[in-house]
């Protein structure tokens, strides 16, 4: 379980808060989705919870213990895979093993069992540059799914990647999330998105800098963007983020 509690973050310099008072429970094995508006907030909540930021108040708890920086329970996968070049895609998935001192047989059959999982088992002698974007990022995740942490943290993974590679990806990771039942939190700009993996997508507010909506998609997987209730949700959710921006728009035309 994560937990947070009255979380506040308010940058150095800056006039108001980014993250006020937020509280919320994360349940081991769910997958979260948070959405809003640029600027919102959205980035900097997951890195609080990766411990990569520390927060001006309030506490972040998980299974009771407070988080007060990175650690290997929780792994972050950014927009860009954030591979070493001068490295084959088996030495960049298992570098974090290595970094732990995981025995080198251990690191090869992990590593082998999660690049079978991301469909890149030829591709393991492969240079980086040698890659496509969307075979990048299934070795990144391939490589945060070896560490073996509580948590991953999932910051637009798919957002610089063309739509038939990020429909490919997203269908991959959702039959991954089935079978490892890892605790997921993923920021996306995407309502589809959200929708498409989410136990439960939240919306948080650049207004109000706190959790303004909360929905549980009660869908069966996998799902199917066509659907009539797939399309629902959607629709619902995306008329909150409209509404925000629309109001964000109105509040920067007044003030200038």
């Amino acid at each position: 379980m994560l937990e947070l509690q009255n979380l506040c973050m308010q940058f150095e310099n800056a006039k108001h808060a980014t993250l006020k008072n937020i509280n919320l429970q994360i349940p081991e094995g769910s997958f979260t989705c948070i959405v809003g508006a640029s600027g919102c907030g959205k980035s900097t909540l997951l890195n609080l919870i990766a411990g990569l930021t520390l927060p001006s108040s309030g506490s972040i708890l998980l299974d009771g213990q407070p988080i007060s920086g990175p650690g290997r329970d929780r792994v972050m996968m950014f927009q860009e895979s954030a591979l070493f070049p001068w490295l084959t895609v088996l030495e960049n998935v298992c570098f974090g093993m290595k970094i732990n001192n995981v025995p080198k047989a251990k690191q090869l059959e992990i590593a082998g069992h999660y690049l079978d999982m991301v469909h890149l088992s030829r591709f393991r002698d492969y240079r980086v540059h040698e890659l496509s974007g969307g075979m990048k990022q299934r070795a990144a995740l391939a490589r945060a799914l070896c560490m073996d942490s509580k948590i991953l943290l999932m910051d637009e993974p798919f957002s610089a990647l063309d739509k038939q590679t990020t429909n490919l990806l997203r269908e991959e990771l959702a039959q991954i999330w089935q079978q490892t039942k890892k605790t997921i939190i993923l920021i996306t700009h995407s309502v589809e998105e959200a929708v498409f993996f989410a136990d439960r997508v939240l919306f948080l507010s650049e207004e109000t800098a706190n959790i303004a909506g909360e929905y549980v998609i009660d869908l069966p997987r996998p799902r199917h963007i066509e659907s009539p209730e797939f399309i629902r949700y959607r629709q619902d959710i995306l008329y909150q983020v409209r509404n925000e921006v629309e109001k964000i728009e109105h509040a920067e035309e007044m003030a200038g």
